[in-house]
C-alpha cells in the first residue's frame, strides 16, 4: 500500500506544479492561448474555478490557486493519515 500513497504524492506533486505554471502563464502574453495553455488550462480550470466560485479576486488578484493548493495537500496528508489509521502504510 506505500506503493499507493507514493503514487499519490507523485500525482499530487505533478497536478500542484501544473497548477503553479498555469498561473505563472498568467504573467506572459499569449502564453495561455498556447497549445500547452490550453492543455494546462483543461487540467487545472476544473479544480481551480470550484475556489474562484468561493474566493473572488481581491483588487485583481486572485488567490484562489494557493487556496487550492492548500487543500490539495491537505486532502493528501489527510488522506495518507487515514492510511495510517487503517494500518495500511
Amino acid at each position: 500500500m506505500a506503493v499507493v500513497a507514493l503514487f499519490l504524492q507523485n500525482i499530487v506533486l505533478i497536478y500542484t506544479w501544473a497548477i503553479i505554471i498555469y498561473i505563472l502563464m498568467s504573467w506572459f502574453p499569449g502564453a495561455r492561448e498556447s497549445s500547452f495553455g490550453q492543455l494546462l488550462a483543461g487540467i487545472t480550470e476544473p479544480y481551480l474555478e470550484i475556489f474562484r466560485r468561493i474566493i473572488p479576486p481581491l483588487g485583481g488578484l486572485d488567490l484562489s490557486p494557493i487556496i487550492a493548493i492548500f487543500a490539495l495537500r491537505l486532502a493528501l496528508g489527510g488522506l495518507i493519515q487515514v492510511f495510517r489509521m487503517v494500518g495500511l502504510l
